[in-house]
């Protein structure tokens, strides 16, 4: 596939993964109030949970996966209950003073929150029907296997640019410094916000 034909994937995939959602929200979040290192690590893990996704909807087993029903609505209920958890989190920081946050800011580990941006995107059933849907769009049925590779590796590598180049933007210490005047309004927007994508996967239709 020439950079011609390339080009407007990776730009319409950066639009795509840039908008509001569980991993940009959970990657803003961690920059502003854990700094560069961990917001970097988010990102990584976001993209971590990507390529898995990528993978198996590239491998075909994406559509077996949705064709069970069960599996679907497992990985529903856990990547809800787990977007519940940060809302959990998010309001119970809002509610603390901001002395207290600060202690606690350095608590979680940079493999914790790489851990927590690749659940976020595990978790969540329509990540493999977003790849399997791009690969099924943009390569030609009877492509060789190595343009899937391409593609597929393209698209990663924009992902790990953009999300790293969003960690950077909001941990700088402008952004941070804002954080922290308004930190309890932020955590409080965070909380609903985790409560409404808890909400949007439980009750989404994936079919």
């Amino acid at each position: 596939m020439s950079l011609s034909e390339l080009l407007p994937i990776l730009i319409g995939w950066v639009i795509a993964i840039s908008s509001p959602g569980p991993a940009t929200l959970a990657l803003t979040g961690t920059a502003m109030e854990g700094g560069r290192a961990r917001g970097l690590a988010v990102a990584l893990g976001i993209v971590t949970g990507s390529a898995v996704w990528a993978l198996i909807a590239g491998m075909g087993l994406g559509a077996a996966m949705m064709s069970h029903a069960w599996a679907v609505d497992l990985l529903r209920y856990v990547g809800a209950g787990y977007l519940a958890w940060l809302a959990f989190r998010s309001a119970r920081a809002a509610l603390r003073p901001g002395d207290a946050v600060a202690r606690s800011a350095g608590v979680e580990t940079l493999r914790h929150a790489w851990a927590r941006g690749a659940l976020i995107h595990l978790t969540n059933p329509k990540a493999v029907l977003f790849w399997g849907a791009m690969f099924a769009v943009v390569i030609p049925a009877d492509a060789p296997v190595w343009v899937l590779w391409q593609v597929g590796l393209a698209c990663l590598a924009t992902s790990t640019l953009t999300m790293s180049t969003m960690a950077l933007a909001f941990s700088a210490r402008p952004v941070a410094a804002a954080y922290l005047r308004l930190r309890r309004w932020f955590d409080g927007a965070f909380a609903v916000l985790f409560g409404l994508a808890a909400l949007k996967v439980l009750t989404a239709r994936l079919a």
